[in-house]
C-alpha cells in the first residue's frame, strides 16, 4: 500500500521542515508549498490525500486557497493560523476545512489530528435501513448521495450530506454536538464542537430552511439539533 501524501502549505520554511521531519519519520509522502497559489496548483497537480494550510500567506491566503480548491477536490485540508479568534477559524471550517490547528502548535498533535483525519472514511453515508429517505418534499438518495427539495437537486458537501443523513435516518431524534461528531468526524475528532454549527448554518441554507422557522432541521436550545419530520 502506497504511504498517504500529504502536502504542506506554509511560507515560513522552519514549520515545514519541522512537520516534514515528523511526517517522514511516520512513514508519510511530503509536498512543499509556500503559497496559497502553490496549494491550489499542488493539489490539482499532485492529488494529495491531506493538505496541512496555514492560513496567513503571501498572494494568496489560506481561506482563499481552500475555497479554490473545494471547487475541483474533496481532499482533507487540516488549517494551520496564527490568530486565535474564533472567527478565523470558523472562516476556515466554513469554506471545508475538516480540522484547524492554532500556532503555536505542537508537531506531535499535528500529526495524530492528520492521522485522525486520514481515519474518516470520506463519502461513506451513515448506513439505514433503504437506500433512499423520501419525506413530503426531501428526498435523499443514500446510494447516489444526492438530495432533492421539490425535484430540486440541491449541491451538498461530503460534511452536508453526511449530516443530513445522519439526522434524517432518525426523524425526530435529538442529536447533540459530540454525537453528530462522533458519526460524521469520528470519535477522534480534536476540534471544536461549533464546526457542527458552521456547517448546519451551510446546510439550512443550501436546503433553503429558514433557522428561525425551520422546516428540515430543528434547533434543540441547549442540546443540538434534529431531523423534524414532514407532515
Amino acid at each position: 500500500m502506497n504511504s498517504p501524501k500529504i502536502l504542506i502549505v506554509d511560507d515560513e520554511k522552519s514549520i515545514r521542515m519541522l512537520v516534514r521531519s515528523y511526517l517522514e519519520a511516520e512513514g508519510f509522502e511530503v509536498l512543499e508549498g509556500r503559497t496559497g497559489t502553490d496549494a491550489t496548483k499542488l493539489t490539482r497537480s499532485s492529488a494529495p490525500d491531506l493538505v496541512v494550510l496555514d492560513v496567513g500567506m503571501p498572494e494568496l491566503d489560506g481561506v482563499e486557497a481552500l475555497r479554490e480548491i473545494r471547487t475541483f477536490s474533496d481532499v482533507y485540508v487540516v488549517m494551520l493560523t496564527a490568530r486565535s479568534e474564533e472567527v478565523d477559524k470558523l472562516i476556515g471550517l466554513s469554506v471545508g476545512a475538516d480540522d484547524y490547528l492554532t500556532k503555536p502548535f505542537s508537531p506531535r498533535e499535528l500529526v495524530a489530528r492528520i492521522k485522525a483525519v486520514l481515519r474518516r472514511q470520506r463519502g461513506t453515508a451513515p448506513t439505514a435501513d433503504a437506500d433512499r429517505l423520501a419525506f413530503t418534499e426531501l428526498a435523499i438518495d443514500l446510494g447516489r448521495r444526492q438530495v432533492t427539495v421539490a425535484d430540486t437537486l440541491v449541491d451538498l458537501t461530503t460534511l452536508e450530506f453526511d449530516l443530513l443523513a445522519a439526522l434524517a435516518a432518525q426523524p425526530g431524534r435529538v442529536f447533540s454536538r459530540r454525537q453528530l461528531i462522533e458519526a460524521i468526524w469520528g470519535w477522534d475528532y480534536f476540534g471544536d464542537e461549533r464546526v457542527v454549527d458552521v456547517h448546519i448554518r451551510k446546510l439550512r441554507k443550501a436546503l433553503g430552511d429558514d433557522a428561525g422557522e425551520p422546516g428540515i432541521i430543528g434547533t434543540v436550545r441547549g442540546v443540538g439539533y434534529k431531523f423534524i419530520p414532514e407532515s
